[in-house]
């Protein structure tokens, strides 16, 4: 288990099982020990089940007392949890302050880190299928043409990386190739230097470095010598973060090509836009695109490009159907001619199939490519896409739910075992605040929200438990303390309480609380992380 549970928490599990607060004195642990040490210690049962019941429960507190009363262990749970105890614990003779723990446990990531860097060996590429509709009326092949390109990325060590990949291109006029390799250097936290080589279609060399001038800024300098012409290009790049979700750039090149480039991108979780106008002494050209997330599986798209040789317009839209696979279908008109264009990318590998339709514009024509594909892409979507994506999410959370139904089986048989201990003490509590008039717990249940929030914050009659949530009315009667009062502390999660378990793994979930104090009814919702305080006036029904 990791540091962080359930979306960024961190890991309390053995604070809930003694049931202190992670801000607690290395007294108030030992104190909370002793008390749950008087409930389980198995020499105070004769009955052989309970007995050993009560060994698993006194294990369980001897393990999470071990570490919180020990300063080094508690200081290696709280900053890395449970899987920073074994590399913790060696070196407690050698490290006595938090900064050197601190710093020794993060060497001891980082070379986790390396060594698992040193493994990576990422491939990627992409391979575009050109076809042609008027090619084959004018009884040609369908296929006009073919690109692929290759890379592949490896970690040389922790501040070294290599690309090597590879292009070939085959159309009418003829066939080329290329080859080329990047070397990536990490100088230090803020500069790297990158050195190129390419041959084939451009034979090249370049070296640039990349350094960080502000928190903000990064600038870029670099040279390029052609290996066929023998030219030299100098260029220089500033790039600006002008909020957290955009940046600027401006790019200069002085030499064969010279050129002004000024770029703007703009991403969040709801749009990704870019923009760039480009003027050089060979080329002018300006481009722009704008892409609209409507959830985290569907995008439209809009783009539009300009230069010498190109005015076209695209429009379309993508839908991600698996976890590593998107695709997305793009109609595009320009001075080229109508044409669709369908890509798929899966992981780091993409194909693209343009499909020119038409080498010239008749609005009769382009209006139907438009909306032909249009209404059959929100047929499918209606009708094949959502039904399939929707059978297939239920049939993940099903396979889910099968997997960890033994283990939630298990653990709400050992919960309520556990809850069998405390019932008589719990009862006894009970009995106390009925004659005191003070705090008594109605009913409790701890689970899924969803399905609590499907009960409307209420806990059925004769029915306080689902297969998403547990009963734990007799733990919460149990930490009622002498004064009336009940206290669950603030970044525990609650499953990790004595009589608790996780009903429902992978879940956000809640604790509802009803409950009687001085002859009036309250009820309280709260989180699994949150503090739990009774009574409260605001918890009144």
């Amino acid at each position: 288990m990791n540091a962080e549970q359930d979306g960024g928490a961190p890991n309390r599990e053995l604070y809930a099982v003694l049931q202190v607060s992670p801000e607690s004195t290395t007294e108030e642990i030992k104190r909370a020990y002793r008390h749950w040490a008087q409930v389980y210690h198995p020499d105070k049962y004769q009955d052989v089940q309970m007995k050993e019941t009560a060994t698993e429960n006194f294990q369980r507190i001897c393990q999470a007392y071990e570490v919180l009363s020990d300063e080094t262990k508690r200081q290696i749970y709280d900053i890395y949890g449970p899987e920073g105890l074994s590399a913790g614990l060696e070196l407690a003779t050698r490290t006595n302050k938090v900064e050197e723990l601190k710093e020794e446990l993060e060497r001891l990531r980082q070379k986790k880190e390396e060594e698992k860097m040193a493994a990576q060996f990422i491939p990627s590429g992409i391979v575009v299928t050109n076809l042609s509709l008027p090619q084959v009326l004018d009884g040609d092949g369908i296929m006009s043409g073919m690109a692929m390109s290759s890379q592949v990325n490896t970690t040389l060590s922790k501040h070294t990386n290599l690309a090597m990949g590879g292009n070939l291109e085959v159309n009418n006029h003829g066939a080329g190739t290329a080859a080329s390799t990047v070397l990536r250097h990490q100088l230090s936290s803020a500069q790297s230097i990158e050195f190129l080589a390419q041959v084939g279609l451009q034979s090249v060399i370049g070296v640039q470095t990349t350094r960080y001038v502000s928190s903000h800024s990064t600038a870029t300098i670099g040279i390029r010598k052609s290996l066929q012409d023998g030219s030299i290009n100098l260029s220089n790049t500033w790039t600006h973060q002008l909020s957290s979700t955009a940046n600027g750039n401006i790019q200069f090149v002085l030499g064969d090509q010279s050129s002004v480039a000024v770029g703007w991108r703009k991403k969040d979780d709801k749009i990704s836009a870019g923009g760039e106008l480009k003027v050089g002494t060979r080329y002018l050209g300006a481009s722009a695109h704008y892409v609209h997330h409507f959830s985290s599986k569907s995008h439209a798209r809009i783009a539009g490009k300009y230069n010498s040789t190109t005015l076209e317009v695209e429009v379309g839209g993508g839908r991600k159907i698996s976890d590593l696979t998107t695709v997305r279908m793009m109609y595009v008109i320009g001075i080229q001619g109508i044409s669709w264009r369908f890509e798929t990318r899966r992981g780091s590998q993409k194909l693209v199939i343009p499909i020119l339709l038409s080498t010239y514009f008749d609005p009769a024509f382009a209006i139907g490519a438009f909306v032909v594909p249009t209404s059959l892409y929100f047929l499918f979507e209606k009708f094949v896409a959502k039904p399939y994506l929707l059978w297939r999410e239920k049939g993940k959370a099903l396979e889910n739910k099968q997997k960890t139904s033994a283990q939630v089986q298990e653990a709400r048989i050992s919960a309520e075992k556990s809850q069998q201990l405390l019932r008589i003490v719990a009862n006894r509590k009970k009995t106390k605040q009925i004659e005191a008039n003070g705090l008594l717990i109605d009913s409790a249940v701890y689970g899924s929200r969803k399905v609590l929030e499907r009960q409307d914050g209420t806990i059925p009659n004769g029915s306080t438990t689902s297969e998403q949530a547990i009963d734990v009315t007799v733990p919460l009667n149990f930490l009622v303390n002498d004064s009336g009062q009940l206290k669950l502390h603030n970044g525990v999660k609650k499953s990790g309480i004595m009589g608790f378990c996780d009903p429902s793994p992978g879940e956000p979930k809640q604790l509802l609380v009803e409950y009687t104090y001085r002859g009036q009814k309250f009820k309280v919702i709260v989180d699994d992380y949150d503090e739990l305080l009774i009574p409260q006036h605001a918890h009144l029904v």
